[in-house]
């Protein structure tokens, strides 16, 4: 496989930073590459394997397989190593960083467990890589914005595309998203599944990056939204839709979650359609 590369790097200003996520550099190498590292970085970076096969190290432990498709995670502050094997792959990157880089990882877009994420497909985010390249081609100004705001794509497009997981759902969430509105406990709901409550808790935060009870809580204050603006139901009425029976800790829990009680969100947000 020849070797090929082409890689540039920005620098985003205060101001960019500010939007939480900025796009650092971007980059397509094919071939036998040199091995990288190892090295540390101070920042978040993804290297999209589409062809080929190598291997992988973090933090000088054992060496991991990388068998196209596949993302390896870097870690800022953490120690890599890489290098593809013969005949070479081809490997598309995008560095970035900001606030919101972390918060994917917390969200689990990003896994720190799984360094060497196996893909079901490459393309769609190789497709948003290119985007990436094509902008800086390009240039602009508006240059970090646009491949600060792509980076956002690539993030859910790595997330769609992993390995073993439907990229339309999962099960255990769609039971969850289906049944979210009765008013049972997270227990409950591990019982209908057929699961125990740790290994539910687990499935979750693996899959969505928060609790089953934070996952059940967001599809019903969404509802409780959805109600509020387009019916004229009571609050109480709204509150046992989505599983409340007691409006009055509804109310709290929406206050605390949404930044202003039902009846604020209502009032800015109501079309004037009648409850069916």
């Amino acid at each position: 496989m020849a070797f090929r590369q082409w890689m540039r790097y920005l620098t985003p200003d205060a101001r960019h930073r500010r939007l939480g996520l900025v796009c650092l550099g971007v980059g397509h190498q094919q071939g036998m590459l040199p091995t990288v590292g190892p090295r540390v970085l101070p920042h978040h970076v993804a290297v999209v394997v589409d062809e080929g096969s190598g291997w992988f190290s973090q933090a000088g432990g054992p060496l991991t397989q990388v068998e196209s498709p596949a993302v390896i995670w870097l870690l800022p502050g953490v120690e890599h190593h890489y290098a593809p094997r013969a005949p070479g792959w081809s490997e598309w990157f995008v560095d970035f960083t900001g606030p919101a880089a972390h918060a994917y990882q917390d969200l689990g877009f990003v896994d720190p467990e799984r360094p060497v994420t196996p893909l079901t497909t490459a393309g769609p985010a190789v497709h948003a890589i290119g985007r990436i390249a094509q902008a800086v081609r390009r240039g602009g100004p508006y240059l970090e914005v646009e491949t600060s705001a792509i980076v956002h794509e690539v993030l859910v497009a790595l997330r769609h595309a992993r390995a073993g997981e439907d990229s339309l759902g999962h099960p255990v969430l769609e039971s969850l998203a289906r049944h979210a509105c009765l008013p049972v406990p997270i227990s409950e709901h591990a019982r209908r599944l057929g699961m125990p409550l740790a290994e539910l808790r687990r499935a979750v935060r693996r899959l969505a990056g928060i609790s089953p009870k934070d996952y059940v809580l967001s599809i019903r204050l969404n509802q409780a939204k959805d109600l509020l603006a387009g019916t004229d139901l009571p609050i109480a009425a709204v509150a046992r839709r989505v599983g409340y029976d007691d409006p009055a800790y509804f109310t709290r829990l929406f206050t605390r979650r949404a930044g202003l009680p039902p009846s604020e969100f209502r009032a800015q947000q109501y079309r004037g359609f009648p409850a069916t």
